[in-house]
């Protein structure tokens, strides 16, 4: 799962596009948004309908926060060079 929080408005431009869902989220403090990267049912398959981009800023300027969420250790494999 990404969690991600926007921490100011932004002037123009800036969001976050879900392509496939014909969905893109403006930035406005406070505004949040959660979504999974996994199938439901097939966790270690890639839900390509949460395939997203950030937006150019046109004016102003963008601060945001995000965390993500896995579903098993990452770390370790990384740590041993395997990505």
């Amino acid at each position: 799962m990404t969690f991600y929080l926007y921490l100011n408005d932004v002037e123009a431009g800036g969001g976050t596009n879900f392509d496939k869902l014909n969905l893109t989220v403006t930035p406005k403090v406070g505004r949040a948004i959660l979504w999974p990267s996994v199938l439901n049912n097939f966790p270690s398959r890639k839900d390509v309908r949460t395939m997203h981009a950030a937006l150019p800023v046109e004016a102003g300027i963008k601060y945001g926060a995000n965390a993500w969420f896995h579903l098993r250790n990452y770390k370790e494999p990384y740590a041993a060079g395997c990505i």
